[in-house]
């Protein structure tokens, strides 16, 4: 498996943004792992804009829903069983059906909330995005990390590189 990094930069305005990108892609680093995320004022027409699951916070929601709504679910089957509520001999059975219950409602409510929410991994570029700046995430080989680096800092020396994202989740 080819190991990426998720590298951000942050540009002035959506001219700047279009030149990166198509340099990028003369770079050969394909459009399907370039993001822009700007604020609604913004024309991102041309550019491959950021999808709900980048811009959202829905995988974090998940990460915390799928675990937190399980353990729930078996504290529920585990009192019910407790209480007397459950017929001797199906503790296992409501113990799986209260987990995988709580599983199930613990992704779709924090799912609810989180499609709201903006990307905690994010944050940082918050104040920026707000005062029109775009946000370009680029996912890149591991071994073309200085290499892109440099191109775009050669070419646009005004690009802010903000960071590096040490793996890129599992879900964008």
């Amino acid at each position: 498996m080819n190991m990426r990094r998720r590298m951000y930069f942050i540009l002035q305005d959506r001219q700047r943004t279009k030149a990166v990108h198509d340099e990028l892609l003369l770079a050969l680093i394909p459009e399907t792992h370039m993001h822009v995320i700007a604020n609604n004022e913004v024309d991102l027409s041309g550019l491959p804009e950021a999808s709900l699951l980048q811009k959202s916070d829905l995988v974090h929601a998940i990460q915390l829903g799928l675990p937190i709504g399980g353990l729930t679910g078996i504290l529920i089957g585990v009192v019910a069983i407790m209480a007397g509520w459950i017929s001797p001999g199906f503790e296992a059975q409501v113990i799986l059906a209260t987990a995988l219950t709580g599983l199930f409602m613990g992704t779709f409510a924090s799912t609810l909330i989180a499609v709201n929410v903006p990307n905690t991994r994010h944050l940082a570029f918050e104040k920026d995005i707000n005062s029109g700046h775009l946000l370009l995430i680029v996912d890149v080989p591991v071994s073309r990390v200085d290499e892109i680096k440099t191109l775009v800092s050669q070419h646009h020396p005004d690009v802010d590189m903000r960071g590096l994202e040490p793996n890129i989740p599992a879900f964008p």
